[in-house]
């Protein structure tokens, strides 16, 4: 028997033309002469509606649709719901305008089913307007066509598309009075993700909970929406009922722990992923590059980055996997690893140039960010306002302000790239450090945006390393309307006039904090041992099981340094106590009791690695450097801004910080 198909096929390959009006065409009828077969007129027209609708399926451009359509007029099918609606598909695939060829398809058709409603329903809802999927939706009401389940997903996920949660609401309203469609798993699940996608991630619960069954769909949605609002317990929860883990499951779960900040639980839930036999996708292994990053030990990094060359994410090849390490490395506290990964990688773009820039500000390395920012130019690697934000930062922790301006400008005039906040808080951080106190507050008062907090509070912090109380206070001013539940803004405020022995003021901004019940961030120093554990100090710690014997070891490293020169910096104690009272508060800083730790429990060529939730104080800073001289060890501290490396008695940001 000859194929029907393909003589349809061979047939249609010949010019035809449509007409709008839809006529019977006066060309002949197609030779489709098979041997007698006994069937029924039913099933010869149903085989030939099954053959159209293949080809409808294999076809590519608007005149093989046209051509289709021909054919299907001159059989007769002109009114055939099922076949219109096929085609009517296939031309929104195609993007063709629903307003023209679709509608008019539609228009002459005198009893459309739902699903030839809800095809151009779904139409407008990709192509817009929504306005026009609303009112044919409300003509198909009118004209007493139930709709289906794909009517209301389609109408939803417009809503969506458009974040109109209170038409979805409408929406919604009318899957209840019809009746039946909410429990529907598509059409849940569609409700589910509007609400989420809306805000409305109570509304979301609400449908999950009330659904007869869920799919992994349904879960992950939620555990996602969980994850982003900072509520890791539901999240976990929900994973925890999930049935079927699938790897999207896994890595929301592993993704949301690293964004909360939370590395230790996305390694944990990594390892557990790894133990259930799930694969890992390229976005799963950068939030676990990300979690290793947060915890800044060398131990992890390297373990992660062995399992991503045994995993084939080669890191020559994979440029999402090897820019995600170079900036882990960076934060882990190793620039020179980071560039290792970078030099290696066969094909780097922005991002791999602007993680490695990024990574060498952030390690005052100011001289080797300019320099592969250059670099970049002249291999024509556009740079992005993240690169901009990297190598802007190198020249303010160098203090190269002309440099740094000259960078600045380049962004609008060179580059087409508008300054961001980000980038006006790098130049007046920038001038600040420099002493430039005075053209800073100009540049604030001047700039085209509206300066946020962090724009001021680079210049409280600048005006502390100048002890610049007068325009401390003007920052602080500002800073106090913009945040005022900033506890660190007021304990730097309160710094800054301890530091120019103005004591009441000093006690007036305490009464302040006590009056708004605020609460000092404790300060927390961790520190990675040999084996690469990580070890929690706070200040004046006596929880650690070794506390006397680190104090007492504390005392003997400052007596020696003492008889080297060594003298408390007693401004790093901002309190109207007795000097012997500040020394003895200068003692029980957290990173002083890490180091006496590292320098108690480690082997003399081991890096002594140091992360400080705050900044480091002066004092802190100069007993590192002394340390490291002294005891012939190199000592890397990671504080809330950027790492010091101090090696010889040198600091690698030239005790400029």
């Amino acid at each position: 028997m000859v194929s029907l198909s393909k003589k349809l096929i061979k047939t249609l390959r010949r010019p035809a033309i449509l007409i709008p009006q839809f006529y019977e065409p006066k060309a002949p009828a197609l030779d489709l002469q098979e041997p007698f077969i006994p069937v029924s007129k039913l099933q010869e027209t149903k085989l030939l509606e099954a053959q159209l609708v293949s080809i409808l399926d294999s076809c590519i451009s608007l005149t093989e649709i046209k051509r289709v359509h021909a054919h299907i007029i001159r059989k007769g099918l002109d009114q055939c719901s099922f076949l219109l609606t096929k085609l009517v598909r296939v031309l929104c695939k195609l993007n063709t305008p629903i307003d023209t060829y679709a509608r008019l398809i539609f228009s002459q058709v005198y009893c459309p089913n739902p699903f030839l409603y809800t095809a151009i329903i779904r139409g407008y809802s990709v192509q817009g307007p929504l306005e026009k999927a609303v009112f044919l939706y409300g003509q198909m009401r009118r004209d007493d066509i139930l709709p289906v389940s794909f009517t209301f997903t389609a109408l939803l996920k417009a809503c969506t598309g458009v974040l109109n949660v209170d038409l979805g609401r409408q929406i919604h309203g009318q899957s209840l009075k019809i009746g039946g469609f909410v429990q529907d798993l598509f059409v849940g699940n569609t409700l589910i993700d509007m609400y989420v996608k809306c805000g409305c991630l109570d509304f979301a619960r609400r449908v999950f909970d009330e659904l007869p069954t869920r799919d992994v769909i349904s879960f992950t949605a939620l555990i996602v929406a969980y994850a982003k609002s900072g509520d890791m317990v539901a999240a976990s929860e929900l994973f925890d009922r999930l049935p079927v883990k699938d790897m999207v499951a896994w890595t929301a779960m592993v993704t949301g722990f690293a964004q909360n900040a939370q590395p230790k639980e996305a390694l944990e839930y990594f390892e557990k992923m790894q133990n259930s036999g799930v694969n890992t996708d390229e976005v799963t292994l950068s939030s676990v590059i990300s979690a290793c990053a947060q915890l800044g030990a060398i131990k992890y990094a390297n373990w992660v980055r062995d399992f991503a060359e045994k995993s084939g994410f080669g890191l020559t090849d994979n440029v999402l996997v090897g820019s995600a390490l170079i900036d882990m490395y960076s934060k882990c506290g190793s620039v020179e690893d980071a560039f290792k990964v970078f030099e290696s990688m066969k094909d780097r773009n922005v991002f791999s140039y602007s993680s490695m820039i990024g990574g060498f500000a952030m390690h005052g390395c100011a001289r080797e960010a300019i320099e592969l920012f250059e670099k970049m130019m002249k291999v024509e690697v556009k740079p992005n306002k993240v690169t901009f934000v990297g190598v802007l930062a190198a020249c303010s922790h160098a203090g190269l302000v002309e440099q740094g301006q000259h960078f600045f400008g380049m962004m609008e005039n060179g580059c087409g790239i508008k300054p961001s906040v980000d980038h006006y808080t790098c130049m007046i951080d920038l001038l600040g450090r420099a002493g430039r106190l005075e053209e800073a507050l100009e540049l604030i008062q001047t700039m085209p945006i509206e300066p946020n907090g962090s724009i001021w509070g680079a210049l409280l912090g600048a005006c502390r390393i100048h002890r610049n109380p007068k325009v401390a206070e003007i920052a602080a001013k500002q800073l106090f309307q913009l945040e005022p539940d900033g506890i660190g803004n007021y304990v730097l405020l309160s710094h800054i006039y301890a530091s120019a022995g103005r004591w009441e003021d000093v006690s007036r901004v305490r009464k302040l904090i006590r009056a708004k019940r605020l609460i000092k961030t404790p300060s927390l120093s961790m520190v990675e041992d040999e084996n690469g554990g990580l070890h929690n100090f706070y200040s004046d710690d006596t929880i650690h099981p070794e506390s006397k014997l680190i104090k007492q070891t504390l005392q003997d490293l400052l007596k020696r340094l003492k008889v080297h020169g060594y003298q408390p910096i007693l401004s790093s104690a901002p309190y109207d106590v007795s000097d012997e009272e500040k020394e003895r508060i200068l003692l029980t800083h957290s990173e002083k009791l890490a180091l006496a730790y590292s320098l108690l429990t480690t082997s003399a060529n081991c890096v002594i690695r140091i992360t400080k939730n705050l900044r480091i104080c002066e004092d802190c800073h100069s007993v590192m450097s002394r340390a490291s001289q002294l005891t012939s060890r190199e000592i890397v501290v990671r504080d809330n801004l950027r790492f010091h490396h101090f090696r010889k008695g040198i600091c690698s940001c030239g005790d400029f910080w």
